[in-house]
């Protein structure tokens, strides 16, 4: 029975003396001069002046956004650079298109306004055309509702459309917003184009055959930021100047 408990006694200080030499293996033990924690915003060659228990200011730390400093932040510059040549950077345009780009990371300024010029021509061509699919697919609601009235009346009258597309001498963002989780971008386009109306026995009632006319249209178009859906449609238009 004693040389039972003697062997017992005896495992448990062999494990207890291997689990302590573990823990201290692992966990190490404090000898007061333990390096202080890396910090990241510090250099870590700065030395201490004899005598002097502080460290002299260190002008080439690079500063966080945030902190003291006049040094800009990659982010900031990042952001500026981004909408370059589409909206001056703290304007409400800037402000505007940084909120559809944190919606939409992927989004691009320079594809959306070749994506918008390439839509304003089908759009106007349908239009001529009668070609209600086209519009459906392109417009909101409401602009479809006008635009299949002013298709329905032209019918009604015997008369039909010819619209030829010389060129788009400018498209460009004329303002952005986002209201809930919709992006509206408005769109101004300058364009040159030839079109005539003609009547059932085509006879030019309106515009000219041989004369190129240059027009100017604003367009507002709008997308469900998030949306399965990538199209923008025309929410809304007005006649420029």
């Amino acid at each position: 029975m004693q040389d039972s408990f003697d062997i017992t006694t005896l495992i448990f200080i062999v494990l207890a003396i291997f689990v302590i030499w573990r823990l201290r293996s692992v966990l190490g033990q404090k000898t007061g001069s333990e390096q202080p924690p890396f910090d990241p915003l510090s250099r870590r060659d700065a030395p201490l002046r004899p005598g002097n228990p502080n460290p002299e200011p260190d002008h080439n730390v690079v500063r966080l956004p945030g902190a003291n400093g006049t040094r800009p932040a990659a982010a900031e510059v990042q952001t500026a650079e981004r909408w370059k040549g589409f909206a001056e950077p703290g304007t409400p345009m800037a402000t505007a298109l940084d909120g559809i780009a944190r919606a939409e990371p992927n989004f691009n300024a320079g594809e959306f306004v070749e994506g918008a010029k390439a839509a304003y021509e089908m759009i106007v061509s349908a239009f001529a055309m009668g070609d209600r699919k086209t519009l459906k697919d392109l417009l909101s609601r409401e602009v479809y509702e006008g635009f299949e009235r002013a298709i329905s009346e032209r019918e009604s009258r015997g008369e039909r459309v010819e619209t030829t597309f010389v060129s788009i001498d400018k498209a460009e963002m004329a303002r952005a917003e986002v209201v809930g989780k919709t992006g509206q971008i408005v769109v101004r386009f300058v364009s040159q184009l030839i079109t005539v109306t003609r009547d059932a026995s085509g006879t030019v009632v309106d515009g000219s055959p041989d004369q190129v006319a240059e027009v100017t249209d604003v367009w507002t178009f709008a997308r469900q930021l998030g949306s399965r859906d990538p199209n923008w449609q025309l929410v809304a238009t007005e006649a420029g100047q």
